[in-house]
């Protein structure tokens, strides 16, 4: 069976640009690549090359932005979208790597795998605007920003080390941690990448406002917020309360175990800061002084897979809990074959490298084993690798997938 696509006939049908913004790449090398142009496209199939007759099987739309699409089962049967059955007439959100099988089994069809395409380089016009210095400064230490955050619902904006030993002393001292600038209730403190952008811009301009490397050093020692923090999380239920019913624990899905009862002698404070894992969405304690990793050293998102296996917690009782294999040292991980985003997501580059690879009689966890040995012995260049902490990272240091 091969696959054609044709433009769906629907009015918001429009082609997004003159290149392609999606494209769906066999797992069988030998046929091609189906380019998707349009916002609305239909897929069909035709059973002979020299048939006139096509099936829809699939539509696929995309969404607002450039991260995702969602795919309309059109075909007379159930199809396979990341393993899970989408019935007839179905729908389901995809994003770049999804796999489709157009059938019920994986077995017997062409396998496909859904890819966006890089946004076009869109011309960009440089602004030049006035900053005073005195609006980019923490109002704890009295500097420009280093690391800023910003503490929500104030908006007020302070160095990652300042605030973070303002968060310990107040957690210590008092039920509500207070902004340190208007005392109102800190409920979210997280990063904040756009002032961080203006805070280096003001150093390039007047290098005199820089601070020392010693002072930079003690506050990047003191800095421990990494991702969105939840501050004083009203979520909290009584120990002696009834477990949730079914109804119940929808409502309170994202409710922290450790909120609930008390799990390895610990409990969280009434106004404690929380962590919302990344990947299964579920709420953590954010517990800076213990020695176990809350956040991927590749991209600094949180995940919870090590934290509630320390806890020996294995299934959330009022809501998700992460297994540990979803969050673990590289060393540990198993790598069987060439990942799909190896060479830009190049599948002719990746069947080069895996021809090399069988030419030297090797397989890809052998080589996967000695560049992990090269990579702790730092004979591996880490400037070009998409890592935000690469000079740190070893083999026993925890990532995400």
């Amino acid at each position: 069976m091969t696959t054609t696509a044709e433009t769906g006939q629907s009015s918001g049908s429009k082609p997004s640009d003159d290149d392609a913004w999606a494209k769906l790449v066999p797992l069988d090398t030998r046929f091609s690549d189906i380019e998707i142009r349009c916002n609305d496209m239909v897929i069909c199939s035709e059973i002979k090359p020299s048939s006139l007759e096509k099936h829809e099987w699939c539509r696929i739309t995309k969404n607002l932005g450039q991260s995702s699409a969602t795919i309309h089962n059109k075909s007379s049967d159930a199809i396979l979208v990341d393993k899970a059955v989408v019935p007839k007439d179905g729908a389901v959100d995809i994003i770049s790597g999804s796999e489709i099988v157009p059938g019920p089994e994986e077995q017997g069809y062409l396998q496909y795998r859904f890819t966006i395409m890089p946004a076009p380089e869109s011309r960009t016009q440089l602004l030049q605007i006035s900053i005073d210095p005195e609006h980019a400064k923490c109002s704890i230490c009295l500097n420009i920003w280093h690391d800023v955050v910003t503490a929500a619902p104030c908006l007020h904006n302070f160095c990652n080390g300042c605030f973070s030993e303002w968060m310990r002393r107040s957690e210590e001292k008092h039920k509500h941690v207070l902004c340190p600038q208007c005392r109102t209730t800190v409920q979210y403190v997280g990063k904040n990448h756009f002032l961080k952008n203006i805070q280096e811009e003001i150093l390039k301009v007047d290098a005199a406002l820089r601070r020392p490397a010693e002072d930079i050093a003690v506050l990047d020692s003191s800095a421990s917020i990494q991702s969105n923090l939840i501050i004083g999380s009203k979520r909290k239920r009584r120990l002696n309360m009834p477990a949730p019913t079914h109804e119940e624990r929808d409502s309170l899905r994202l409710q922290c175990p450790q909120c609930v009862a008390n799990i390895g002698g610990y409990r969280c404070e009434h106004h404690g800061a929380h962590l919302q894992c990344h990947l299964c969405q579920g709420m953590m304690p954010f517990r800076a002084n213990l020695q176990v990793p809350l956040h991927c050293k590749g991209c600094d998102r949180p995940f919870c897979g090590a934290y509630w296996s320390s806890e020996n917690v294995t299934q959330g009782v009022s809501g998700p809990v992460c297994v540990r294999e979803t969050f673990r040292p590289i060393s540990e991980r198993t790598i069987t074959r060439i990942p799909f985003i190896t060479h830009e997501m190049n599948r002719h580059e990746q069947d080069i490298t895996q021809r090399c690879i069988a030419h030297m009689e090797k397989t890809v966890p052998d080589v996967v084993a000695e560049w992990l040995r090269l990579f702790n012995n730092r004979e591996i260049d880490r400037s070009r690798m998409p890592l935000n902490h690469a000079e740190t990272i070893t083999a026993s240091t925890h990532v995400c997938k």
